[in-house]
C-alpha cells in the first residue's frame, strides 16, 4: 500500500550523509516501509532488529564507532558489508541508547554509511534520552496512521481522489451519486481507522465492513497498554493506562477540553502531566491546544493549561468507546458519531501541521483554527448535514476571516463567504498541489 512518507524517504537517498530516523506508534507500518523502501532502492540490504538480536544489540554495548560496528556484524552475520551499496536498517533501535548515540558518528564518518532506523515509542525515548542525543546528525520524519486518501488509495479509488481534488478546488458539487459513494467510504474509515492492519483485512475481506475481524484493533490497544508497562515504572504506567482510558469520556462532554478529574477524582496536574508527556511523545495522542489570540503565530498564544486530547487513530477511538460499527455506518448514534468526527478531522489535520488549535471568544467555540497561505482560517465540524452555527457566524460577524471552512456531510460548495467542505475531502485541506 502506498503511504505519502514514501516521497520523504526518496528524496533522503539523494543525500543519505545523515541517517534517517522514522517515528511512529506501534502498528503504523513502519518496519513495513522501511523494509520495502530498503529492498526496491538499494542493491544490497541489511537488516538488523535490536529487539529480537542480543548479539547485535551487544556490539553497541562495546562500541559505538562505525567500522567497528560494520566488522562485527560482519563476523556475527557472516556477511561481508558494502558500504558504498547497501542500506543497513536497524529495527526497534529504541532498545539500545548507544546505538541511537552511534548515528552521530556514522554521519560523522568518511564513508558512505546509508542507516535507516525506526522503533517503537521512539519519540518517548528521544524525549528521555540519558545520554547527548544526536541533534542535527539524524533526519527524523513522522509516521502516522493511514490517512483518508491513502485508504482510499489502497481500495484502488484514484479517480474518485482526483474528482475530490478537483471539486475541492472549483467548489461544485459533487454528482450525487458520487458524493454518497464517498460518504459510505468516509463512513468505513470512521469504523476502520488508519491502521494498516485494519485497512488490509478491509480489503482481503472484499471491502466488506461486517466480515472485518475487529478483535484486530483490540489486539493494537492492548499492545499500546502493554508498551505502557514495559517501557515505565508501574505507577507510571498505570497513570498512562488510565488517561489513555479516559479520551472517549473526555470527548464525550459538551465541554470536551482535558480535565484530570475525568481521568481521576483525585487527579492533580503535578501527579499526571509526566504520563501525559509520555503519551504525546509516544504518539497515541494528540494535543489540541486553546489559543487566547487568532493571530499568527497561533503557537505563541497557546495557553498551556487548557487542550483536548484525541486518540491518533479514529478506529482504536470507536474500538476503545465499545462503539459497533453498524452504528456508525446506520447513523444509529449520531451524539458520539460527533466525537468520531471531531477526533478524525483532527487526525487529518496534525500530520502536515504537528500542531492544533482551537478558539474560545465571549461564549462560542471554533473547533479548529488553522493557517493556510497566511491567512487564520476557522473551521467548524460537523457530523451530519445539520450546519446551523452560531459559533461561526459570530466569529465571521467579529473577525471577518478571508474565508472560513465548515466540515459537514454537505456537498461541496461556497456561500457567504463559508468553504463547504465534504467529511470525506478533509484531506485536501493539506494537499499541497492544490492550494
Amino acid at each position: 500500500m502506498y503511504r505519502k512518507i514514501e516521497e520523504d524517504l526518496k528524496k533522503w537517498t539523494k543525500d543519505y550523509k545523515m541517517p534517517l530516523m522514522l517515528i511512529g506508534a506501534r502498528q503504523t507500518g513502519k518496519t513495513y516501509i522501511l523494509d520495502e523502501f530498503c529492498r526496491n532502492n538499494f542493491a544490497n540490504y541489511v537488516y538488523l532488529n535490536l529487539d529480537k538480536e542480543e548479539d547485535i544489540k551487544a556490539i553497541f554495548d562495546e562500541t559505538i564507532n562505525p567500522e567497528t560496528i560494520i566488522e562485527k556484524i560482519e563476523i556475527i552475520k557472516n556477511i561481508n558489508i558494502d558500504v558504498e551499496n547497501t542500506v543497513i536498517f536497524l529495527d526497534e533501535i529504541q532498545e539500545s541508547e548507544r546505538a541511537i548515540t552511534s548515528l552521530k558518528y556514522f554521519c560523522e564518518s568518511d564513508k558512505p554509511y546509508k542507516i535507516v532506523c525506526a522503533g517503537s515509542l521512539l519519540g518517548v525515548k528521544i524525549n528521555r534520552f540519558k545520554s547527548s542525543f544526536p541533534v542535527g546528525k539524524v533526519v527524523i520524519k513522522y509516521l502516522y496512521p493511514m490517512d483518508f486518501e491513502e485508504y482510499l488509495l489502497a481500495l484502488g479509488e484514484d479517480k474518485l481522489i482526483s474528482e475530490i481534488k478537483e471539486h475541492y478546488i472549483t467548489n461544485e458539487e459533487l454528482l450525487k451519486s458520487i458524493h454518497e459513494k464517498a460518504l459510505l467510504l468516509y463512513k468505513k474509515y470512521l469504523v476502520l481507522g488508519g491502521m494498516p492492519m485494519m485497512i488490509n483485512d478491509f480489503i482481503k475481506n472484499d471491502c466488506n465492513i461486517a466480515h472485518v475481524n475487529f478483535e484486530l484493533q483490540e489486539l493494537i490497544i492492548t499492545s499500546y497498554l502493554a508498551d505502557m508497562n514495559k517501557y515505565t515504572e508501574n505507577s507510571e504506567g498505570i497513570k498512562n493506562n488510565q488517561i489513555y482510558n479516559s479520551i472517549p469520556k473526555e470527548l464525550a462532554r459538551v465541554n470536551n477540553t482535558f480535565k484530570y478529574s475525568i481521568v481521576d477524582k483525585d487527579a492533580r496536574k503535578i501527579r499526571y502531566e509526566t504520563s501525559l508527556d509520555w503519551l504525546l511523545a509516544s504518539n497515541m495522542i494528540l494535543k489540541c491546544e486553546l489559543t487566547e489570540k487568532n493571530e499568527s503565530p497561533l503557537k505563541a498564544f497557546a495557553s498551556p493549561d487548557k487542550f483536548k486530547l484525541y486518540l491518533s487513530d479514529v478506529g482504536l477511538l470507536r474500538a476503545l468507546s465499545n462503539i459497533d460499527y453498524s452504528e456508525i455506518i446506520l447513523d444509529k448514534n449520531e451524539t458520539y458519531k460527533g466525537v468520531l468526527t471531531e477526533n478524525y478531522v483532527a487526525c487529518e489535520l496534525y500530520p502536515q501541521r504537528k500542531e492544533l488549535y482551537f478558539y474560545n471568544f465571549a461564549k462560542y467555540e471554533i473547533d479548529f483554527l488553522i493557517k493556510l497561505e497566511g491567512d487564520i482560517i476557522p473551521i467548524e465540524v460537523k457530523s451530519g448535514r445539520r450546519t446551523n452555527s452560531k459559533s461561526l457566524n459570530e466569529y465571521i460577524k467579529k473577525y471577518n476571516p478571508k474565508y472560513s471552512i465548515r466540515i459537514s456531510s454537505k456537498n461541496f460548495g461556497f456561500e457567504n463567504n463559508i468553504k463547504s467542505v465534504p467529511l470525506y475531502a478533509v484531506f485536501c485541506i493539506n494537499n499541497k498541489e492544490i492550494e
